[in-house]
This record gives structure tokens, C-alpha cells and sequence, in this order.
């Protein structure tokens, strides 16, 4: 017998598409709200000191989302990948769910070492689609757990593959989206040195940043301040003093990578925000750009900082900028300003 149509509703009002799911259940296309998603599921079904999803980057573990207060880890915090149960487990060389991590001597270990109590363990790794690590969700209790955690295992295998899929949707999306914008990058030049221009820039960093969160991506912001170039105006007149610009222009544009984003700031100064890169490969950067800048004639002071996801592009810009000033007072032997 066929259900009553509703009094005055269309035909087929009455046909239901579906039951309304839970949040966690919800499609997403973001790996930020899938991450939160799986975590707030995990505690639910698993209630652990904290659950986590991380980055691998630079042989660091990067904390990019946690649920759980019982260690107090703030997002954004990194440790030393080598020194983790995840690398083992990662590289499948221990179990990837311990009820009692004194039963596996591997865990054991790393346990003794930390600065915190860990009894019980849980971790799955996160790939990219070419099969390379990109992370783990994980998570970390002070007291031993009953045996019955084993039965996540198979939780944790689809929500792993669903991150894995999430995440390889994002970074496509992702990709897509920067090629456009470095197609319209191509509209906000500085006119004088064909450079990105201050609006270009600008407008870089506000896009970027939720990006760089949600990924953990690494990247340094480089900062440039020319020497003399009042003095250049002054002595020789202003078309020397554009030209002492596009010199500087030019010599920063020959060293930086395919990638990186290099802008005219205004008036003597530039920016580059490295992406990808570590400090220490951010302070290559710089010594190259140095050597560019004196082979072309031109003098200026350096300042560089990495990106992180607790101070994001304005902390490193602030620590940059106030590195940029010290090398500038040290080359003009000045006192450094006290801290």
C-alpha cells in the first residue's frame, strides 16, 4: 500500500531522499573540517588524553589539528619526527594500535624518553595519492587502554583513506586555484620593475594563509631594504635611482626558485615569501640574492623568518622585518636596539 500524499504538496513530496546524518558524515572537500571531523569521531568512539592529525615536514611532526586536553599540546607544535612512535609506525615496523605501550619495546622506548606520560597509543599514516607519507592521525593516553582498542583498526583504515582522498581533492583544488592566481598576479605589477606590486603581494598572503594552515606547508618571508638609494637620487638624479631599483629587480628575479612569490613592496623595498623553503634553506636564498645584488652593483640589508602556523605570514614578516634592521644597523655600525 502506498504512503498518503501530504494535503496539498507536489507529487512525489512524500518520497524520502534519505535519513539526516551526523556531522562527521558530512561530505567535505576541505581537509581542515575533514580532520576535525575524524577527530571529533575518534574521541567519540575512542576517548584518548588527546587525538591528532600531523605533518611530516623537515623531518619534523607538526601538530596541525588536536581534540583532547590531556596533554596540552597546542596546534602548531612540532617535535622531532626520529623521535616519535608514528616513524615506526608509519614505516610499519610496530603495530599501529597499542592498548599498553610497554608491550611493544619500540614504543617503549620513545615513551621513556618524552616528557610526558604515554601508556596507550593509536596511528594510522595519511598518504598522497603518489604514495608518499604526508602525515598520521594519532592518538595518545597517560593510562594504559583495555585490549578492545584493537577493534579500531578497521575505523582507522577508512579514515585514513578518506583523509588520503579529501586531501588529494584539496591539493588539486588548491593547485588550480594559485594557477589562476598567478594568472591574475600577472595584472598587479610594478610598473617600474615588472615585479609583483604591494596590492599583489597583499593580496598573496591573505589567500594563502588559511592554506598554509591547513596543510602545515613550510615557507620562509625574505625582506630587502636597498642602501643608498636616497644617496643615488640625490647625487646622480631619480632615472639613476630607477635604474639602481631595476637593477635590484632583476638581480632578486635571477635567484629565486619557480615558485617562490617576489614583489616590489614600494619605494626601496622588496619581499620574497620562499615557499617551501626551511630557514636554513631560506639563508641560501639570501646569500644568493647577496652575491646577485653585488655582482649587480647594488647594496641592501636581508632580514628572513619562517612561516609558521601560530604566528602565520605576520609573525614571520614582524621577525623578518626586525632581522632586516639589525643587519642594517650592524652594517652602519650602530648599537642593536635592546629587545
Amino acid at each position: 500500500m502506498s504512503s498518503p500524499r501530504p494535503p496539498g504538496g507536489p507529487p512525489g513530496a512524500h518520497l524520502a531522499v534519505g535519513p539526516r546524518v551526523a556531522a562527521p558524515l558530512l561530505p567535505t572537500r576541505s581537509f581542515g573540517v575533514a580532520c576535525e571531523l575524524v577527530l571529533d569521531h575518534l574521541r567519540t568512539v575512542a576517548p584518548m588524553g588527546v587525538w591528532a592529525v600531523t605533518r611530516i615536514v623537515d623531518n619534523r611532526q607538526l601538530f596541525l589539528t588536536l581534540r583532547g586536553d590531556g596533554y596540552g599540546i597546542p596546534a602548531g607544535a612540532a617535535v622531532p619526527f626520529d623521535e616519535t612512535m608514528c616513524r615506526t609506525m608509519a614505516a610499519g615496523q610496530t603495530p599501529r594500535i597499542a592498548p599498553d605501550v610497554e608491550a611493544v619495546p619500540r614504543y617503549a622506548a620513545v615513551a621513556a624518553g618524552a616528557q610526558v606520560a604515554v601508556r596507550a597509543y593509536v596511528g594510522t599514516p595519511i598518504v598522497v595519492q603518489d604514495g608518499l607519507l604526508f602525515g598520521t592521525v594519532c592518538g595518545y593516553d597517560p593510562s594504559p587502554q583495555p585490549e578492545s582498542l584493537h577493534e579500531l583498526l578497521p575505523l582507522l583504515d577508512l579514515l585514513s583513506s578518506l583523509l588520503s582522498a579529501v586531501l588529494d581533492s584539496d591539493l588539486r583544488t588548491t593547485r588550480m586555484a594559485r594557477e589562476l592566481e598567478a594568472a591574475l598576479r600577472e595584472a598587479e605589477v610594478d610598473a617600474l620593475t615588472g615585479l609583483l606590486n604591494r596590492r599583489g603581494w597583499d593580496r598573496f598572503v591573505e589567500h594563502e594563509e588559511e592554506r598554509f594552515r591547513r596543510f602545515g606547508d613550510t615557507a620562509s618571508v625574505v625582506i630587502l631594504d636597498l642602501d643608498n638609494l636616497k644617496t643615488v637620487n640625490d647625487g646622480l638624479g631619480h632615472d639613476a635611482g630607477d635604474r639602481y631599483i631595476r637593477s635590484a629587480a632583476l638581480a632578486l628575479a635571477a635567484v629565486v626558485r619557480d615558485g617562490d612569490v617576489l614583489a616590489r613592496l614600494g619605494g626601496d623595498e622588496f619581499g620574497i615569501i620562499a615557499v617551501g623553503a626551511t630557514p636554513d634553506e631560506a639563508a641560501e636564498l639570501v646569500r644568493r640574492a647577496e652575491a646577485a645584488l653585488v655582482a649587480a652593483g647594488v647594496s641592501g640589508s636581508f632580514g628572513h623568518a619562517p612561516y609558521s602556523i601560530v604566528a602565520g605570514f605576520p609573525g614571520a614578516w614582524k621577525a623578518a622585518d626586525e632581522a632586516m634592521y639589525a643587519q642594517k644597523r650592524r652594517r652602519r655600525g650602530l648599537p642593536a636596539v635592546p629587545g
